[in-house]
């Protein structure tokens, strides 16, 4: 594990592989960490490549710099997270690869800043910038019913279920969104020390008030937060992985945001797979990246 001042964060990372090979940056969700990649980073550097895993803010040992940085989890705060460890790293440009959380950051440096991307790996809702100004519109009872979690964390009661049940509620979270996952007991443990972060609380409870315009951002970032809320078009080549038994988004053979993709673009529903998907489908996963940075 290595450390590096990047933005507003001393960001804790993973480097391995070869420092002159390609580069991907494999970014988790929540409730996750960098052991999500820890099956696919040794099939990357097997190619050749260099895989750089970082732990998000809020997570693990990545920490703020400042006691006076809002703890904010808005979408604009991880892309600025991403292309800031970037420029920090010396990094021009990399493939990027998420879900969840990561998804997002990777789609927003993809979308607003092309030039330092090769190709990018999503997973899960694949077009993972939101839109919140559309966030309040209902959808299906069932859709509704998935995002329980998120409304819970609306409320004072959620918070504190959260700072209490920490543990509980994100091994709970996993066995829904992943039903046909069977992790053990010391997979999960080796995660969810990342949530013993002393930022990830406020981190997760404002990342999903945020969302549904229910708290104000962090002032510095409301620039960027107004060019997303154009939903920008994503013209990097990118490969966007569905697990069909993702219990957070149902995996539709529809595919209503194709047209936010400008270039060349490939959307793939994964059997057996639910919302964890580079820890649940390596191999997958490992071969995307490789296809969107030119060698597959």
């Amino acid at each position: 594990m290595k450390v590096i001042e990047a933005g507003v964060l001393s960001v804790a990372y993973r480097d391995e592989g070869s420092p002159d090979g390609p580069v991907a940056i494999l970014l988790h969700g929540f409730p996750y960490d960098v052991h999500a990649y820890d099956a696919v980073v040794p099939l990357l550097t097997a190619q050749g490549w260099r895989c750089i895993v970082p732990y998000l803010r809020g997570y693990g040992p990545t920490r703020f710099l400042s006691p006076d940085t809002m703890r904010s989890g808005q979408q604009a705060a991880l892309g600025s997270d991403l292309l800031a460890l970037m420029d920090a790293l010396g990094i021009e440009r990399a493939v990027l690869g998420g879900y969840d959380w990561g998804g997002r950051a990777a789609c927003i440096v993809a979308a607003l800043w092309p030039e330092r991307v090769v190709g990018l790996v999503s997973c899960g809702s694949g077009y993972n910038i939101q839109d919140i100004a559309g966030a309040a519109e209902p959808t299906s009872a069932a859709a509704e019913h998935r995002l329980w979690y998120q409304y819970y964390f609306h409320t004072e009661r959620g918070r504190e279920g959260l700072l209490r049940n920490r543990a509980d509620l994100a091994r709970l979270l996993w066995e829904l969104w992943s039903p046909t996952w069977r992790f053990d007991e010391t997979t999960f443990a080796r995660t969810a020390e990342a949530f013993d972060n002393p930022d990830f609380v406020d981190v997760v409870i404002h990342s999903y008030r945020h969302r549904y315009g229910a708290i104000a951002g962090d002032p510095e970032l409301d620039a960027l937060e107004r060019k997303l809320a154009g939903q920008p078009t994503i013209g990097v080549p990118t490969v966007v992985l569905l697990g069909a038994d993702d219990g957070v988004t149902v995996a539709s053979a529809e595919d209503k945001r194709a047209g936010q993709y400008t270039g060349r673009y490939r959307r793939e529903i994964v059997p057996g797979v639910g919302h964890n998907f580079p820890q649940e489908a390596p191999e997958v996963f490992a071969r995307a990246v490789m296809e969107v940075g030119g060698g597959g």
